[in-house]
Parts: C-alpha cells; sequence; structure tokens
C-alpha cells in the first residue's frame, strides 16, 4: 500500500511540474518601474524576466518610446501595446518574441451603426481609430467606411445616448464590421457619452447646422400636449415662426417657401395641421432630424434659405413593441416590429387623430353638434435587408385636415410614398436610388344657395434620385449623383354647386415643369488642422405644355398669350451653383469655420394674408419669372468646455439674393389667371450673427440662444423703389430650451422666447375720394408689432419600474405661455361707433394660458 501512495504522488508531482511547464508564457507578469521605456530597454526588462529573447525588423525600432500607465502587466497585454504604439505583429516562437512590421497595404473598415435595442440605423454615429486620431461618422443609412494602413488599432464606436465601444482589433485585410450600440452591454469596456462624439461640433466640418434625435423634441414643453418637431426647430437660434401658432418658418430672414421639407427624402408642401397649430410630423414615427441654416450639401437644391432633412423610423427588427400617447387635442399610437424570424424585414405603422368633434356631439347646439374638426395622419414603412449590400425601404406619409360646418367645408392634406434602394459595390462605394411621390391638395366649398361653390387646387411631384457615396481613403469622401423631377400644378379650380348658384366654371391654367440636377462633392482632410468641404451642383428648370403664357406691357398690363402644347418645352433656365466650406482646428476643443454657397430657387409659394386658412398656390418660374438665386457667406468659431459638456458657438452670415419676389400692393394672389402680373422682383439682403449655447450635463440638457439680425429688400414698383424691412426683419432673438432632471423620474422642462415685433404696414392717415373715406398707408413694412415673449413650462412623471413588466407609462404636464402674454396674431383698424373721425386699433391674439395633459406609454 506504502508504494502505492508514493506512485501516486509521484505521477501528481509530474503532472504540476508539466503543467507549470506548459503555462503559456504571455500569461507571466511584468514588473515595470518607469512611465516610459525605449523599445530597447523594454526587450532587456522582458528578457531578465522571463527568458524571452526578442528579435525585431531595424535598429531604428529600438530608439522608439513605450509609454506606460501601470506598475505591471500581463505579457500579452504588455506586447499587445507595444503593438498599438509602433504599429507590429508580434509572435511567441519557443523563447523568441518575434516582431514584424504590418504590410505597407491600405485596408478599409467599413459596416453598419445600430440601436442594439431596435435595430434602428443610427445617423451620424461617430467611428474613431485612437492611433491615427482619424474617423468618421456614418451616413443617413448607418453605413460608415474609413480606408487606412494596416495595422493594430483601437476603435471606437459612439452615438448620442449610448456608451462608447472600444475594440482592439488587428487589420491586415479589408475589413467589414457591423456595430449594434447599447446603453446595457455588459461585455465590452464602456465609458458613457453626453454627445454624438467627443467636440463632434467642433470637429465637424459643416456650419450653420443643427441636428436633433426625436429623444431630444420629446423633452420639450408641447402645446397642447403635442409634440412638435417644428416647434422645436423654431426653438432654435435664427429661426423666427412665420406667426404666433403658425407651423411655417423663416431661417435667417428667408421666406417659409424658401424652405425645403424633406419627409424619407418626399417633399412636403405644407406641413400644418388644425390651421398651422400644429405640424404633420408625428414625432413618434421620427427617429432623426437636421436643419441646415445656410451650408445646404450640394446633393440637395431647389430652395434658398434652408434644408430640414427628416428620417422616419425604420421600425424594430429586434422585437415587436409599441408605443403612444393620449393627449388633450389628439391620441397616437405607434406599432412596430419584425417581420418572420431572421430579423431581415422590419415595419412600423403609426397613427394618429385630434379628437374635437367627439366633444361636440355633446353639445345641446344642433348647428355646433354637427360640426365636424379633425386631423389624422398615418407613417408607414417597411425595411428589408437581404444581405449586407443590398436594403429595400418603403415608406409613406398620409395626413388629412377636415372642417365642416352647416355652411362651409375645407379639407386639406399631405401624401407621400418614398422607395428606396441602397446597394454597396464594395466597402467604398455606397449608393442609394430613389423613387418619390408627393402631393399636396386642398378644396374649400361653401353649400348655401346663390353662394355655393367648390374651388379645388392640388399640386405633384414625381422623382427619381440617384446618390453614390464613394469613400475614396480616410481624407476624401466624394458624393456624386443626380435627380430629376416633374412638377404638376393645379393652381385652382372654382365651379358651382347646384342650381341656384350664381358662380360659373373658373380655372387658373395648370402648368407643368421639369427640374434636373447633377452634382458632386468633397470632404478633404489635410493635415490634422485643416478639412475643405467643396462641390457643384448643376440645375435645369424646364416649363412645358400643355400651357399658356402671357406677355405684359411696362404697367402689367396682359397685351398677348402664347399657348403651347402637350409635352412642349417651352423655357429653360440653367444655373451653376457652387458650395465650399473650410474648417481649421486651433485644438482639440476649439475650430474656425467659414462657408460659401450659391442656391438657386425654381418654385414659389403665394398665400393667402389672413394666416388662417391654407390656401397655398405654388406657382413656377417661367418667361416672366426668373429664378430666385442666393449667394450666402458665413464665418463661425466654435469652442467646447468642461470637458465637452458645454459646447459653445458664434456665427455671423450675410446672404444676397437676386431676383427677390414680392407682390404689389393689394395684390389679388388667389384664383387669378395673371397671377405673374402682380409680382414684381428685385433684389434683398440678409444679414446678422447667431451665439449658441449648448448644455449637455447629465441631469441639465438643452440651448440658450442668442441672435441679431436684418433683411431688407429693394424691389422696384414697391415702397417707390425704396429699401424697406422684410416681413422677417427682426433684430432681436432670444430662446431658451432647457430640461433637469430631478430624479430619476421626474423632470422639468422649460422654454423662452423673445424676439423683436415684426414689421407691418399700418394706415397712418385718411382722405375723402368721391364722398367715401379712404385709408393712407405707411411705406411698406415702416412700422413694427408689439415685441412677442412667451414661457412654456412642463414636468415629466415617469411610473416605477417593475422586474418583468413590460409596460411602461409617463404622465406629462404642459403650460404653454406661463404668464398668459397675449402676443398679437394681427392688428386690425375700424371706424370708432361713437366717433366717425377716429380710428381704433384691435388686437387680435390667439392664446393666453394653456395647459395640457399627456399620458404616454410603451411596451
Amino acid at each position: 500500500m506504502r508504494n502505492i501512495f508514493l506512485f501516486l504522488a509521484a505521477i501528481f508531482m509530474l503532472l504540476g511540474m508539466n503543467t507549470a511547464m506548459s503555462q503559456p508564457k504571455d500569461n507571466q507578469i511584468i514588473k515595470t518601474n518607469k512611465e516610459s521605456y525605449s523599445f530597447v530597454e523594454l526587450m532587456d526588462l522582458i528578457k531578465n524576466q522571463t527568458k524571452l529573447n526578442c528579435t525585431y525588423p531595424s535598429t531604428e525600432l529600438g530608439k522608439k518610446k513605450i509609454y506606460l500607465g501601470k506598475k505591471s502587466y500581463q505579457l500579452s497585454i504588455l506586447l499587445d501595446k507595444v503593438c498599438l504604439q509602433l504599429q507590429l505583429k508580434h509572435k511567441i516562437i519557443g523563447n523568441q518574441i518575434a516582431f514584424k512590421k504590418y504590410p505597407n497595404k491600405t485596408v478599409t473598415i467599413s459596416g453598419y451603426i445600430k440601436d442594439a435595442n431596435n435595430g434602428e440605423d443610427l445617423i451620424g454615429a461617430a467611428f474613431y481609430i485612437k492611433e491615427l486620431k482619424k474617423g468618421t461618422i456614418t451616413n443617413p443609412y448607418g453605413f460608415y467606411s474609413l480606408s487606412v494602413p494596416a495595422g493594430y488599432y483601437t476603435f471606437s464606436y459612439s452615438f448620442l445616448g449610448t456608451k462608447t465601444q472600444t475594440k482592439v482589433v488587428e487589420v491586415t485585410d479589408n475589413l467589414s464590421l457591423n456595430i449594434d450600440l447599447s446603453s446595457d452591454n455588459l461585455q465590452i469596456k464602456e465609458v458613457v457619452v453626453r454627445g454624438e462624439a467627443a467636440a463632434s461640433n467642433v470637429e465637424r466640418a459643416e456650419m450653420s447646422v443643427v441636428k436633433m434625435p426625436a429623444t431630444t423634441i420629446k423633452k420639450l414643453p408641447a402645446l397642447m400636449g403635442e409634440v412638435d418637431l417644428i416647434k422645436a426647430v423654431q426653438m432654435l437660434p435664427g429661426v423666427k415662426p412665420a406667426a404666433e401658432g403658425s407651423s411655417g418658418f423663416s431661417v435667417r430672414g428667408g421666406n417659409p417657401d424658401q424652405n425645403l421639407l424633406l419627409l424619407d427624402e418626399a417633399p412636403v408642401y405644407n406641413a400644418s395641421h388644425l390651421l398651422g397649430f400644429f405640424s404633420v410630423f408625428n414625432n413618434d414615427a421620427l427617429s432623426d432630424m437636421k436643419l441646415y441654416k445656410g451650408d445646404i450639401p450640394a446633393a440637395v437644391g431647389g430652395r434658398l434659405s434652408s434644408f430640414l432633412d427628416i428620417r422616419m423610423k425604420n421600425g424594430n427588427s429586434k422585437k415587436f413593441s409599441g408605443n403612444g400617447g393620449i393627449g388633450t387635442v389628439s391620441s397616437r399610437l405607434t406599432l412596430e416590429g419584425p417581420i418572420g424570424k431572421n430579423e431581415k424585414t422590419s415595419f412600423m405603422l403609426s397613427g394618429r387623430r385630434s379628437y374635437a368633434d367627439l366633444f361636440l356631439r355633446l353639445s345641446s347646439d344642433e348647428d355646433v353638434k354637427n360640426n365636424i374638426v379633425y386631423f389624422y395622419d398615418v407613417n408607414a414603412k417597411i425595411n428589408h435587408r437581404f444581405n449586407d449590400k443590398n436594403r429595400l425601404f418603403i415608406s409613406t406619409y398620409l395626413g388629412k385636415d377636415k372642417f365642416k360646418s352647416n355652411e362651409n367645408e375645407l379639407n386639406f392634406g399631405n401624401k407621400t410614398i418614398s422607395l428606396r434602394w441602397n446597394h454597396l459595390f464594395s466597402n467604398k462605394l455606397f449608393s442609394n436610388a430613389t423613387f418619390l411621390y408627393s402631393k399636396y391638395d386642398y378644396e374649400i366649398s361653401n353649400r348655401l344657395g346663390v353662394d355655393a361653390f367648390m374651388w379645388k387646387s392640388n399640386m405633384e411631384d414625381y422623382s427619381a434620385k440617384l446618390d453614390f457615396n464613394y469613400f475614396l481613403n480616410a481624407n476624401n469622401n466624394i458624393k456624386f449623383g443626380g435627380a430629376i423631377i416633374y412638377h404638376k400644378f393645379e393652381p385652382g379650380h372654382a365651379y358651382g354647386l347646384g342650381e341656384q348658384s350664381i358662380f360659373s366654371d373658373y380655372k387658373v391654367n395648370e402648368s407643368n415643369a421639369l427640374e434636373e440636377a447633377l452634382y458632386i462633392s468633397n470632404e478633404q482632410k489635410i493635415g490634422d488642422r485643416l478639412t475643405l468641404k467643396y462641390g457643384l451642383r448643376f440645375s435645369m428648370f424646364n416649363n412645358i405644355g400643355k400651357g399658356t403664357v402671357y406677355k405684359f406691357d411696362e404697367n402689367y398690363n396682359v397685351t398677348d398669350s402664347t399657348k403651347y402644347k402637350n409635352g412642349k418645352i417651352f423655357n429653360t433656365y440653367t444655373n451653376w451653383e457652387p458650395r465650399l466650406g473650410i474648417k481649421y482646428s486651433v485644438g482639440p476643443t476649439s475650430s474656425v469655420k467659414a462657408s460659401y454657397s450659391r442656391t438657386t430657387q425654381y418654385m414659389q409659394l403665394t398665400q393667402n394674408s389672413t394666416g388662417g386658412l391654407p390656401l397655398d398656390v405654388w406657382f413656377p418660374a417661367s418667361p416672366n419669372v426668373k429664378p430666385q438665386t442666393s449667394d450666402q457667406f458665413a464665418l463661425g468659431y466654435f469652442r467646447n468646455f468642461r470637458d465637452n459638456t458645454i459646447e459653445m458657438s458664434l456665427e455671423g452670415y450675410y446672404k444676397k439674393l437676386h431676383n427677390s419676389i414680392d407682390f404689389k400692393d393689394f395684390a389679388e394672389l388667389l384664383l387669378n389667371k395673371h397671377l405673374e402680373g402682380e409680382l414684381r422682383t428685385g433684389s434683398a439682403k440678409a444679414y446678422g450673427f447667431e451665439f449658441t449655447t449648448n448644455l449637455k450635463f447629465n441631469r441639465l440638457q438643452g440651448w440658450v440662444g442668442y441672435t441679431w439680425s436684418r433683411t431688407r429688400r429693394t424691389i422696384d414698383g414697391i415702397n417707390n423703389g425704396k429699401s424697406y424691412r422684410s416681413p422677417y426683419d427682426v433684430p432681436h432673438n432670444i430662446k431658451a430650451a432647457l430640461s433637469y432632471k430631478l430624479t430619476k423620474r421626474t423632470t422639468v422642462s422649460a422654454n423662452f422666447t423673445y424676439s423683436t415685433g415684426s414689421p407691418v404696414t399700418y394706415p397712418v392717415g385718411r382722405a375723402e375720394y368721391q364722398g367715401a373715406l379712404v385709408k393712407i398707408y405707411s411705406g411698406r413694412n415702416s412700422y413694427r408689432m408689439p415685441d412677442n415673449h412667451r414661457l412654456d413650462l412642463a414636468l415629466t412623471l415617469k411610473g416605477k419600474k417593475k422586474p418583468g413588466r413590460k409596460w411602461e407609462g409617463e404622465w406629462n404636464f404642459s403650460l404653454y405661455n406661463a404668464y398668459g402674454r397675449k402676443n398679437p396674431w394681427y392688428i386690425s383698424f375700424k371706424q370708432d361707433d361713437n366717433n366717425p373721425n377716429v380710428m381704433k386699433a384691435e388686437k387680435t391674439y390667439l392664446f393666453t394660458f394653456v395647459p395640457s395633459i399627456t399620458y404616454n406609454f410603451k411596451f
């Protein structure tokens, strides 16, 4: 028995010795005593502690410095650190550590960055390589690509509201790497980030641009409980509402029709619900919004002032989910989820409806009970991933407003359809083919006796685009492509209803046009500090028959007309539109930027002056109406503080507009066959500066901004040919939108806005003419409305989270116009009933206090 025990003990000793001898050498601990070593010194240290010799490709390598931050390292980690800093490969062979240089070739890292929770593409997510201090961001479809020398790198991926994901990767060949970013990913070492990427606002070459995810918009106080993207846009520096409660807005002094609004790349021509109090954009259906206030990309054209790029959600590809809300004015529900089990196809369906008409039915007044007042909209989207190289997106929007009383009826709405196919030709060349349809229409009717009539109007767009994104290398990102749009205008058709109606059939001439464009642009990095962004857009506009062109004399009276057959191109305009941007990094947290852009607008809008009914008539450039052009110059300084939690910017701009359009005094704008005779053209200019501070602390977030701006027009035939203020000349404007997280479940937020009163033309006297008193008016826009200011407040209370419970709810309490400011909507002048020699000014306002309660939920 004793011999057996001795034998077993010997076996265990041999096994132990064998285990110790077979222990991997790279697990050994290397003790260091300095912050840095030369390569030779560090290899000698390793040899003394492990008996491993070192071979390396060149003697110069031996003098290179290795920077360390610890007193001891596991050998494998220490060798990785050496390879990362010196861009080497290593391998342990026997008692030798062999180092080798990477092959001298360029490799491309590419892929998609998504939200791990729902599979949504992350637009503008950052990819950064620490060792090279180079990076890029994802395009509107979540795709990124960066070409670098083969090597051993630390990759960093980040996006607003997620945690940074870090990977150490050896790259010897082209690499396709798809990344899911999640706030609860515990498998990797992460650091919480507060923005898109550290100092992204400083590093981006673009300027005059604001990016805002739907989650940020949701935090702002809401009018009548309805969170609204356009209301959030109107709170930005440099942006002014067209009127109190309106969905229209002016950017840097431009007209509302000079803003291009794209929903999943389809144009939206009227963004109003409920006479402008709400917009057509349901925040629950949206993922991202980006406003270009001046530095408009070469890929986009057709407007002078701004480009608002709005993207719908793709739909949750991970699991079925939903969210919605029950509010004071409307309720909404959004459903999304995968189709099938392979996560290749997902859908999103979102609906919203107001229900004021349901409460009207409770009235005891029969006239009120039968009234109908509501709006609805539907957003839907399906996307399918065939493979990593091919994806298909189909999205649509349908919205309608309906107002009906015993006497009158008004219906108006929008429709859009977007079909897009993404194709990846290679890891450097990304393409997007798009087919779009958009329609805006309205009809007004009066059904009483001799005054009974119906008026219809609509416009339609059919378009196709092909866009390419070529990631040439780490220093050049090239974009090019083209587009063609067919415009169909039906300005108005009015006719009588019923046998008693005195109205005869009256139709404003229809018109058609083709708008084409080709473009190319490049974003080029020159060294570590300088980035150039330059491009060129060529645009062409063709008027196409069937159509009628009127000839006017010097007094704008019609003298002749010419009719053109269907399909006949009878007028063509072409324009070159260069774009240039420069960014110079002063340091890691500050930069100076400058930009120039020329833009052309071929379509204009005339509206009813009351600001109430949405009687929008779009009309094209023609032989009588030259396209408008704008040259904008901008210069800005961008600086971040306190670890990028405070972002500050100061931008100055100057815009010169050519062929600027305005209408003569007392112009007849609606149902006018000779509308072009009501136009006057000339020049305009706008200039000013915007100071903005963005706060991105853990609890306190939002922005504060101040804008000083002026805009003037000089047009023959208006104001005696003298320069006059534009309707959007507002010198002083202060905006603040802040939210503060009191607890994990409680958030308070506030908006404050102050602006100088808008220019207005007032009657300054009266004269007697043929026995009647006639008002004598001041010069065009020579007076101002009273200053406009307002404070909005909101409180959000989230429900308790319970383990295993999928339903989450929150209450939102909002107070619009908290101190009851009676901001003027318009001012009218009427004769005093008691004294006919006295004129009275009467102010009409829309809101005082407007409280609202909304219950939001998700599951």
